[in-house]
């Protein structure tokens, strides 16, 4: 059986909310074969030992801000719309299927790495606690919160410092998930995992809304991934910058304005 995707060129998009919401003329779908299908730009699969992630390339254009809702305190701060916040809702949505395929057989406790990851983690339950009230089988689940530090302005120091999460015992014996909202350098989920596995836990798995494509990456890759992106400094959906941004929903780059008026 052939594989087909759908392609949408933003300027093909008549619409006002792209992600979100899209009015789209029958017209404007593309359909072609997934191995002729994917242009430069175009994102495309990676399957990992788990679930699929979407790979976004380096040279993707991304989105014009006047396509979406932005704030106005933000608006020469942000180079352009990387990820829209109704992809990354429906990516979740998916993730937490296959996190619930992969662990839905016992007691699962859920890890939030704070500040940043707290969105993705609230939407990612969100959907994990449907599919548990939704099934023939249910299984219990409790949550914990870490916090580690390791960025100064857009750049990782290296150093990692983890800040919450004393009474690590209760992860000894259970099924742990651990989820973050982004890795790039991995030293920091390295640390974390070292830590975790120090109780004895039956089985860690991480998942990451955004992997990135970095020279100080080691290869490490997350269990559950949405999207690996290329090595730019990205803000939104509860990404910051020294604080800032974390209001603003969609994934965006940021821009050289935006790096010097929110630097340390």
């Amino acid at each position: 059986m052939q594989m087909h995707v759908r392609i949408f060129e933003s300027s093909q998009l008549g619409c006002s909310h792209v992600g979100d919401l899209l009015y789209l003329n029958n017209s404007l779908l593309k359909e072609k074969p997934l191995e002729t299908a994917l242009s430069p730009h175009a994102s495309r699969l990676r399957y990992g030992d788990h679930s699929p992630s979407i790979v976004i390339s380096g040279d993707a254009p991304g989105y014009d801000l006047d396509l979406f809702c932005i704030p106005n305190h933000y608006a020469e701060d942000s180079e352009k719309v990387f990820i829209p916040h109704g992809l990354i809702i429906d990516r979740t949505e998916r993730l937490a299927l296959e996190v619930m395929k992969e662990m839905g057989g016992c007691h699962i406790l859920a890890l939030c790495v704070l500040k940043e990851g707290y969105k993705f983690f609230a939407h990612l339950l969100d959907y994990i606690k449907a599919l548990n009230r939704n099934s023939d089988r249910s299984i219990p689940m409790t949550v914990d919160f870490i916090r580690l530090k390791t960025y100064c302005n857009d750049q990782s120091t290296g150093d990692i410092k983890v800040i919450g999460g004393d009474d690590r015992s209760t992860l000894t014996g259970k099924n742990v998930l651990i989820v973050e909202d982004i890795i790039d350098t991995d030293k920091t989920m390295q640390t974390l995992l070292s830590l975790a596995k120090q109780h004895n836990p039956k089985m860690v798995t991480v998942a990451s809304l955004l992997v990135k494509r970095t020279p100080q990456s080691v290869g490490y890759r997350p269990d559950f991934v949405g999207f690996e992106i290329p090595d730019k400094f990205v803000v939104g959906y509860a990404l910051d910058s020294n604080k800032y941004f974390s209001d603003l929903n969609h994934v965006c780059v940021i821009s050289e304005t935006g790096k010097a008026r929110y630097k340390a």
